[in-house]
């Protein structure tokens, strides 16, 4: 899977710090809410069970294509350990070109983190999926917007950093393809309804747009 198949996998919901007792309700009521990617970073708690046991809840609850992995991946061994477990999306916060080429050779979306005209590049260059624009909230809307004039057409662009539902309208007409959700969605020791619950709003407020 180098690449998308529409946008379900627009919202992607970042767990960051998530414990492995806590991820079949957590990803069960997120699912079932309507999310179709998942990214359990690697400086979580237990993360390669984790990204294992989301795999599993999200193929005994949808038959739909699901985005399943791993964030702050920082290594072609962390790369290969993801895949191992099933995950087949990295999210980087760098653009390491080894990282990206190792991610699309094994089939897997590859996500790296940039913040300029440079690194967009050098990570398109190296065959990265999309583009993960982080800290969205530094740049704005007004800086993506300026930055995807010179993109390639078509690319993929996810705001992730301090970026919630209320700010999805002002950054969708800046060229967002999509969004990274971490603290909006979800904080360590959040109770299973309420994730899910914060889940549909996100949804709900995705879809008006």
């Amino acid at each position: 899977m180098s690449g998308f198949t529409d946008t379900d996998h627009a919202l992607v919901a970042i767990l960051r710090g998530i414990t492995l007792p806590d991820v079949r309700p957590v990803i069960g009521g997120l699912i079932e809410a309507g999310f179709r990617a998942i990214e359990i970073p690697l400086n979580s708690p237990d993360p390669l069970p984790c990204i294992a046991e989301a795999v599993r809840v999200a193929s005994e609850m949808t038959a739909d294509p699901c985005l399943i992995g791993a964030g702050t991946v920082l290594t072609v061994a962390e790369v290969e350990a993801v895949r191992a477990v099933g995950g087949n999306v990295i999210v980087s916060p760098n653009v390491n070109p080894a990282v990206i080429n190792a991610s699309v050779e094994a089939g897997m979306v590859s996500l790296p983190g940039v913040f300029t005209a440079t690194e967009a590049h050098l990570a398109l260059a190296a065959g990265a999926s999309g583009l993960k624009i982080f800290p969205a909230s530094v740049l704005g809307p007004d800086g993506i917007k300026a930055l995807g004039a010179v993109l390639p057409g078509g690319c993929k662009v996810y705001a992730v950093g301090g970026v919630g539902p209320d700010d999805f309208a002002a950054y969708k007409a800046a060229g967002v393809y999509g969004f990274g959700l971490g603290s909006s969605l979800y904080k360590p020791g959040a109770g299973a309804v309420d994730v899910a619950a914060a889940g549909r709003v996100a949804l709900e407020a995705f879809a008006g747009l």
